[in-house]
């Protein structure tokens, strides 16, 4: 296809996806946007998360995920599902990197690579294109010192009104917890991995 043709149908199906949000919005009620936050010690919160955003993908909304504390380097279900199948709605990047970080003492280079994340989440949720911003693992994060409360809750500060927010990770900060209007704690109550069953993908990433 001539790239000039390519062009076009790249517009046309811009205009397509915008104009489909635009009617999945005018029709719903959606009433003011909403701070979710998934914390807890068991597994499942970032699986809740996307299964969030894959029910308001079925009603005509874009998302945004923003993944701290993981690389590009390994190969994440969820991410490769949004550039496969969903690439029109469900954006996922991730910010920062596929190595331990040493939580009394972070990296440079995990701090910058967190602040990049929460920019890059900042700019989605103004940007008027996407109805529901996920920071995925931002808990973990904060608790490992890459971010402080203070960043999180000034993002939380300059959200529109009608942006869903989604806050996951263990060691949510009470602060975050005051200020959301949903907390789940997912406990633990059996894990496969204390069976000595390696992670697996398709199941932990």
């Amino acid at each position: 296809m001539p790239v000039s043709r390519e062009v076009e149908v790249a517009a046309e199906l811009e205009g397509e996806v915008a104009a489909r949000t635009r009617t999945a919005r005018e029709g719903s009620s959606r009433g003011r946007g909403l701070v979710l936050v998934y914390t807890g010690n068991g597994k499942g919160k970032t699986t809740a998360a996307f299964g969030l955003a894959l029910r308001a993908i079925g009603h005509g909304e874009a998302v945004y995920v923003v993944q701290f504390m993981k690389g590009p380097e390994r190969t994440y279900g969820e991410a490769e599902a949004a550039r496969r199948f969903l690439a029109d709605w469900l954006t996922v990047v991730q910010s920062g990197r596929d190595q331990f970080v040493d939580r009394n003492q972070p990296a440079p280079e995990d701090r910058e690579l967190a602040r990049q994340g929460l920019e890059l989440a900042r700019r989605a949720m103004l940007s008027g294109r996407y109805q529901l911003v996920v920071l995925d693992e931002v808990n973990v994060a904060v608790d490992f010192g890459l971010l402080s409360v203070k960043d999180v809750l000034d993002l939380l500060d300059d959200r529109p009104p009608d942006v869903d927010v989604v806050l996951t990770g263990r060691y949510a900060p009470p602060e975050l917890q005051a200020r959301a209007d949903m907390v789940s704690e997912v406990r633990e109550i059996k894990h496969h991995y204390r069976q000595g069953v390696p992670a697996r993908a398709g199941i932990e990433f």
